[in-house]
């Protein structure tokens, strides 16, 4: 919402005249704040977890889909980069090729790039053909005795290039990982809260009929505090819950941060930034796109 926005240092100053303190201690805005996310979320999305960094949600969504499932594995896409904790670096080809490598339990796919990916605009089901690699993935672990507990996706790969995965492609992905047992997990660490304009969140663009299972925020959503989130299911969270072992986080939604989060919400919601993203992007991508068509240099514009 821009440096130093004011709104959001008086709410940050304003909190931390009052208090701050861990989360063991109840406070409503933690409350406040997670109904607020709710609202942006669909209905099935109702259980919150604040954190501290994007990094520390990926690695929550991680523990989460692996005790509800009970499995290991996870696919991610060729060029991810999810977070810098050692879990992450395991999920991130971006990093571990130039690392230790790939983890046993690790499985990539091929990013769903319709301009310079396997499937292309030419091709006759380019959707079809990217969720299939995914489903052939999952075949080829079962062979070894592997199972999935997760298909970790950014919604929006920024790593790989920015590419926008064709629509209907998450859905059909969801649908052999939820067949193998597994779960589908949204990276919205650095498209989520109404960047890409249309939507709130990135995963939207795929279809109203597209839920994940775990959705992580992180980024702009403390416009520069630190303070990150993972969305869940009531099943998923139950399941966590279930091993007796609560999940606590000594900073991760203390009252300051939820109510600089708030305050973030209420910005881009009083200032309409994200029809503002919507008219800024259209404008840029129309002017983008005639460079394109007078320039054959230009071969794709994203």
């Amino acid at each position: 919402v821009g440096h130093c926005h004011p709104d959001i240092v008086k709410a940050a100053h304003e909190q931390n005249q009052l208090l701050n303190t861990n989360s063991r201690y109840l406070h409503d805005n933690l409350v406040d704040y997670a109904e607020r996310l709710s609202r942006t979320l669909p209905e099935k999305l109702s259980r919150f977890y604040f954190l501290n960094s994007g990094s520390e949600a990926n690695d929550l969504a991680l523990r989460l889909a692996r005790q509800y499932t009970k499995h290991e594995d996870v696919i991610v896409l060729d060029h991810a980069y999810h977070g810098h904790l050692t879990s992450l670096i395991d999920i991130s080809p971006y990093k571990f090729r130039n690392l230790d490598g790939q983890k046993e339990w690790v499985h990539v796919a091929p990013v769903p790039d319709t301009y310079r990916g396997l499937y292309r605009e030419d091709h006759e089901d380019s959707v079809t053909a990217y969720a299939n690699e995914v489903k052939n993935i999952i075949e080829q672990a079962h062979k070894r005795g592997r199972k999935i507990a997760a298909f970790f996706v950014e919604s929006l790969p920024s790593v790989g290039g920015q590419i926008i995965p064709p629509a209907g492609y998450f859905q059909k992905v969801a649908e052999h990982v939820h067949k193998a047992g597994g779960v589908f997990i949204a990276d919205e660490i650095q498209v989520g809260f109404g960047r890409v304009g249309k939507h709130f969140w990135a995963f939207q663009l795929q279809g109203e009929d597209f839920i994940p299972d775990i959705v992580t925020m992180g980024k702009p959503i403390g416009n520069g505090h630190p303070v990150a989130c993972v969305a869940t299911t009531k099943e998923i969270a139950e399941a966590f819950a279930a091993t007796g072992v609560e999940y606590f986080n000594t900073f991760g939604g203390n009252p300051v941060s939820c109510a600089i989060g708030l305050a973030v919400l209420d910005v881009i919601e009083k200032e309409q930034l994200q029809a503002h993203a919507t008219e800024v992007g259209n404008f840029l991508m129309k002017l983008l796109k005639e460079q394109k068509n007078k320039h054959p240099i230009i071969g794709d514009v994203r």
